[in-house]
């Protein structure tokens, strides 16, 4: 099955939220671990254990794993591969972007099936020119993943580059936009190539209609509600994937309260 029937499978099972897999120093700390590598691998167990095969899709955030180093690399292979055929889709938080050889080989790093790192879909950053992601594109199609690129983010460095205006009057967001839209042109039921577009934007000024997914990071704690996902993805609701890291770990260590927040956070997103 494609990345795209896999999520939407994925989706009416379980509902559309994604949860955050953030190893913060203070999050570790919080939940009584230490910040070292043993805390780390209890909370990717507890984790594991409280998500895979009950949400629909999981986004660990790979430099709160990298930052151990090698030994924490590992932790992050191990809890994506333990993620992953559960039933919970993993989307790998790396945000990778190159050119080149380069690129195909964070490609077969993040999306090869025969490779020990290989999660449901990616997110990658386009501004190295959109056509230097098309080693991420071909080797997910090859392997029946997903990529998200970033196209509106919310961080306030974003608009001066994501809003700038090239001379046929459009923003470099909407250029963005309008490949990935090409990309999936023709999927039936939707794409696999998706876009990330903050929940905390304010505003949207762009056509994010791209025939594929759309990860929302910053629902809950950050301050995405559930009306700003009416506001801002009500026409396209059916595509996103609303994602939500702090408000449902602030519930851990307790696999079981982290699990009923999910849930509770699905309940209420059905009415998207």
């Amino acid at each position: 099955m494609s990345f795209a029937s896999r999520q939407r499978a994925a989706r009416d099972a379980y509902g559309p939220l994604c949860v955050g897999i953030d190893p913060h120093s203070h999050l570790l700390e919080a939940w009584g671990y230490g910040d070292d590598l043993d805390g780390l691998k209890r909370f990717a167990a507890a984790c594991v254990e409280a998500f895979a095969g009950h949400v629909a899709f999981v986004k660990p955030q790979s430099a709160f794993f990298e930052r151990f180093g090698a030994a924490g690399v590992a932790v992050l292979e191990q809890t994506v591969q333990d993620l992953r055929h559960t039933g919970s889709l993993v989307i790998l938080d790396a945000k990778r972007g190159d050119i080149g050889s380069t690129a195909e080989a964070y490609a077969h790093a993040f999306l090869d099936e025969d490779q020990p790192m290989a999660a449901d879909a990616l997110t990658v950053s386009p501004y190295l020119g959109f056509g230097s992601l098309k080693p991420f594109f071909s080797v997910a199609d090859d392997n029946d993943a997903g990529v998200f690129v970033l196209a509106l983010t919310s961080n306030p460095e974003g608009p001066e580059v994501q809003h700038a205006v090239g001379p046929d009057g459009k923003t470099v967001a909407q250029l963005i936009l309008d490949q990935l839209r090409e990309l999936n042109a023709g999927a039936p039921g939707g794409g696999s190539f998706g876009a990330v577009v903050g929940a905390t934007v304010g505003a949207i000024d762009a056509d994010i209609d791209i025939n594929g997914p759309i990860l929302v990071p910053g629902f809950g704690a950050q301050g995405g509600t559930i009306e700003d996902l009416q506001r801002l993805f009500g026409h396209v609701s059916d595509q996103v994937i609303p994602s939500s890291s702090r408000g449902v770990l602030a519930l851990g260590p307790d696999p079981k309260a982290m699990r009923d927040e999910a849930a509770r956070l699905n309940e209420l997103l059905r009415s998207l």
